[in-house]
């Protein structure tokens, strides 16, 4: 069973989406917060697998909550997923940099919100289609060399870093580096744990940052 967290401002979509999420057999939604103050506690108490989070919001931005929850709960952290609106890019790549796992249209249909809800809780990532030009075109205004810690990765860790930052699945990797799906989500740990990387969305956003892509 995924437990969602649902945090968001708007009682009605709110609901909405916790009606939605509530009819999945796989899915529970463990708590509705109207605004992100106190959420870390909160999420401490519910623990929840995933967090549906505003990126505006009174009080507490998406983009600081998102930040406190990575920084404060660490490897307990859930995943978070953004939820925003086509006017909110500029936000949305704040809140990849700040740890979320990926970010979602709020008029995505049903389905393709149930669909990343589900991905992101197996650990994969959701970029919404139409912001992922600005997301990479901010971070290419900034790129730069990568630092000494890409010196510690192996050459067969750069190959897969690339393949990944490409959006390749771990079996498309395997099935292009000859290796076992077990073996590649092993080298992609450990990319991650060398470049202290939290996820595959941040693994994209160095290798866009540092030209590798």
């Amino acid at each position: 069973m995924i437990r969602v967290c649902l945090v968001d401002d708007q009682p009605l979509f709110r609901g909405g989406i916790a009606m939605i999420i509530d009819s999945q057999p796989d899915m529970s939604v463990v708590a509705q917060e109207p605004s992100a103050i106190g959420l870390t506690e909160r999420i401490r108490t519910v623990r929840p697998d995933v967090v549906l989070m505003d990126v505006r919001m009174p009080g507490i931005d998406g983009i600081t909550a998102t930040r406190d929850l990575v920084s404060g709960l660490g490897d307990e952290a859930p995943k978070v997923l953004v939820l925003t609106t086509f006017d909110e890019d500029e936000a949305v790549a704040s809140a990849i940099d700040a740890g979320a796992s990926g970010f979602l249209l709020k008029d995505a249909q049903p389905d393709f919100l149930l669909a990343s809800v589900r991905a992101v809780a197996a650990g994969n990532q959701v970029v919404a289609a139409s912001a992922t030009q600005h997301l990479f075109e901010r971070h290419r205004a900034r790129a730069g060399d990568p630092g000494p810690e890409y010196e510690t990765l192996t050459p067969r860790e750069r190959e897969i870093l690339v393949r990944a930052a490409r959006g390749l699945s771990n079996a498309e990797i395997a099935d292009a580096e000859v290796l076992s799906e077990a073996t590649v989500k092993t080298h992609i740990s450990r990319i991650l744990t060398k470049l202290a990387l939290r996820d595959r969305v941040q693994l994209v956003v160095y290798a866009y940052d540092h030209h590798l892509v």
